[in-house]
């Protein structure tokens, strides 16, 4: 039998359907995998053995009987820790609520399970997904499986080490500025951030939630269509979810050039001062195969991305500082016994239980709402929210989809920029765009730095317009060179720090 743990989700599910390998069978192969890998990449959270071995008697036990089998039916799935799975324990990364078990599934889960996808575990990732590089979980850090002294980006880290290392074919991670796109592109993998209220977020713990949007990473972009075809509609559970179908996700079917007709932006602020040349050659390289291809490539414009990063940290925080507020040691969660006044019990509580960056977010949070500084920053940075929503518009009036690199600089060193907060944060810069216009975009990878290191290229597109991007980075994705290896790691297990 063929190394199924090489297979794309895609595949493996098609295997399955076959008969040509059973559900035990793959899920086993893949634990095995974990097994061998984890304890240098420290991917996962929590690691669901027992739960996983029974979805895959249970499935295997289904298609003996003739029964109906899901789309993503005996495909291993893990899911970043800030998704709820009922009844095992969803940490957000934090001391905090490191004892919290859900009684309840997110909606996004819960349409996998129903699909036959197998939960394999919860992912690492920066606590209340904060953090652009998962060394801010208070469990540890996630190595990047290329090279292990570099880290996997965030806040999705351990979801995009997990596909990368072939520990499973598809992750679940949630993108508030970035953190599905970003870790994508420095572990070598597929990531998509949809629409803005196309995936509900019922079950998914709230960072920012004007922002936060959940959605697949894996190894193709076939599976990301795959994945977000199962986890997206409407939820009564969730009122900001859209009234859309999931059929409008299929992208059309063409003949000739599969880029023909396709206008491609290029906006020009995304190719400027601090871009890694080396990226900026691999992502010109793309744009060049898609014209070959038939797209017609235009010059676009977005002015205010200078302001992107500094409107989404006011944004982000603000909301962060209200939707923490609720983790006081009095409903759920971690609580500090010890002191003894009801004021002193919050303080205990949040100081033990919240990491620095937590800590640096609610701060910022909530100066930027306080009476004195609520005009000059919250509402300047709402105003520029609005301003960087219609230029994005504006230059989608000239083409369908815009190409741009996914991050400034390859995966960088583990505690390279844990002591300059604003060096990190710049790591966000070409992707906060997108969640403060609630614009869907995807990242695939397109190459490697001199040091063998991925370089992700990012696609966007219009507001419920995923089967565009999604046609559009599948083409691109055929059109590029056959990708490196898989790194050592996830081949053989033998890389190390």
């Amino acid at each position: 039998m063929p190394d199924l743990t090489a297979a794309d989700a895609t595949a493996l599910s098609a295997l399955f359907r076959a008969g040509e390998a059973s559900a035990a069978e793959i899920v086993q192969a893949h634990l095995a995998r974990i097994e061998r890998t984890e304890p240098k990449l420290h991917s996962f959270v929590t690691l669901l053995r027992d739960d996983a071995v029974a979805q895959a008697e249970a499935l295997d036990a289904r298609r003996a009987r003739g029964e109906t089998l899901g789309p993503l039916a005996a495909v291993p799935v893990a899911v970043k820790d800030v998704l709820a799975v009922r009844g095992r324990a969803t940490t957000c990364g934090s001391r905090l609520l490191e004892n919290f078990a859900p009684p309840y599934d997110a909606t996004c889960v819960a349409r996998l399970k129903d699909a036959g996808a197998v939960i394999v575990g919860k992912t690492n990732m920066d606590e209340f997904a904060m953090g652009s590089s998962t060394e801010h979980s208070a469990f540890g850090p996630t190595r990047n499986p290329w090279d292990l002294d570099r880290v996997p980006g965030g806040s999705s880290g351990g979801s995009a080490a997990a596909v990368a290392s072939r520990q499973v074919p598809l992750a679940l991670g949630t993108d508030t500025g970035g953190s599905i796109r970003q870790p994508a592109a420095f572990s070598g993998t597929v990531g998509l951030k949809p629409t803005y209220g196309r995936v509900s977020r019922f079950g998914l713990v709230a960072y920012a939630s004007s922002l936060d949007q959940a959605g697949p990473l894996c190894r193709s972009v076939r599976d990301a269509a795959a994945a977000l075809a199962v986890i997206a509609g409407p939820d009564p559970k969730d009122m900001t979810t859209a009234a859309r179908s999931v059929e409008d996700l299929a992208p059309p079917r063409g003949t000739g050039r599969p880029l023909a007709a396709l206008r491609v932006g290029i906006p020009g602020e995304f190719f400027g001062e601090g871009l890694d040349p080396e990226i900026a050659s691999a992502v010109r390289r793309c744009v060049r195969l898609m014209e070959e291809q038939g797209a017609q490539v235009v010059s676009v414009s977005i002015p205010s991305l200078r302001f992107a990063i500094a409107t989404y940290y006011i944004v982000a925080t603000a909301e962060a500082s209200s939707n923490l507020a609720r983790y006081d040691g009095v409903r759920y969660g971690l609580r500090d016994r010890r002191a003894g006044t009801l004021a002193a019990m919050y303080d205990a509580t949040r100081a033990a239980g919240f990491g620095p960056e937590v800590k640096r977010r609610i701060v910022l949070g909530t100066y930027v709402l306080s009476a004195g500084y609520h005009d000059a920053y919250y509402l300047k940075a709402m105003e520029a929210r609005g301003v960087i929503r219609r230029e994005m518009e504006s230059a989608f009036a000239a083409c369908d989809v815009l190409v741009a690199p996914t991050t400034p600089t390859t995966a960088f060193r583990l505690g390279e920029k844990l002591d300059d907060p604003l060096a990190m944060y710049l790591a966000d810069i070409f992707t906060v765009t997108a969640n403060l216009a609630g614009l869907p975009a995807i990242s695939i990878p397109c190459g490697f730095s001199r040091e063998g290191l991925p370089i992700g290229c990012q696609i966007m597109g219009r507001h419920f317009e995923e089967a565009t991007i999604l046609a559009a980075a599948a083409a691109l994705e055929a059109a590029l060179p056959a990708p490196d290896p898989a790194p050592a790691l996830a081949v053989d297990g033998s890389a190390s720090p």
